[in-house]
């Protein structure tokens, strides 16, 4: 890939918006000819890495966050952990998004709200008595904990979504299910829901029993 060049997400992105363009052209009748782009399929994109924090290394986190002085940081850090929240999720809360032992997240990626259930104990320390914004910005010193404090590698771009990722890794390792953590996490496509599968405790152990080795 040419050094420079635009990413394939970029393009990838950029191609969903011109097919939004004509498709939405063909619903108000502007547009008669075929759709040009229809036939268009996205680049392939390789994996990205996922860092995940883990378990050994989330108490040291917790204490970490604990001895800041933006303690509305702790706050944010455990709903991202208890729901699987996007930062700015979790970081934009208001009140009104807030029931007994539920959270609601409104304006989405995926453009649709999702209500994950929480603890009781996670409410009684997060709820404020207020329809408005419950927390204050606090993601800048939270990088500096995760890039000097805690001693974890982080591929480039992924601090923002190092606690969703831990969320998904460890509720499959513990034995969730991939539909479950589908609709927590809001995918659109379970197969970006696929990609933490592999953390489940008896994913492809049939392996070990199907193979025709097994059999010799």
């Amino acid at each position: 890939w040419r050094k420079g060049a635009p990413s394939i997400s970029t393009l990838n992105s950029e191609l969903a918006r011109f097919k939004a363009v004509f498709s939405k052209l063909k619903e108000l009748g502007e547009w008669d000819l075929p759709h040009p782009l229809e036939e268009l399929k996205p680049f392939r994109e390789a994996e990205r890495e996922m860092a995940f924090i883990p378990k050994e290394k989330l108490p040291q986190l917790i204490e970490l966050v604990t001895q800041h002085n933006r303690s509305d940081m702790l706050k944010i850090v455990k709903i991202c952990l208890a729901t699987g929240a996007r930062w700015n999720e979790a970081a934009q809360l208001r009140g009104s998004q807030l029931s007994k032992y539920k959270i609601t997240y409104t304006n989405t990626k995926t453009k649709k709200n999702r209500t994950v259930p929480i603890s009781n104990a996670l409410y009684e320390e997060i709820y404020k008595p207020s329809s408005g914004k419950l927390f204050e910005e606090c993601y800048t010193p939270f990088c500096y904990i995760l890039k000097n404090k805690l001693g974890i590698y982080l591929p480039k771009g992924q601090a923002s979504h190092v606690l969703r990722h831990t969320f998904a890794s460890h509720f499959m390792m513990n034995g969730g299910n991939i539909l479950v953590l589908r609709d927590v996490l809001g995918h659109a496509d379970i197969s970006m829901t696929m990609r933490y599968a592999h953390f489940a405790p008896d994913h492809l152990a049939e392996t070990i029993e199907k193979n025709p080795l097994a059999f010799l």
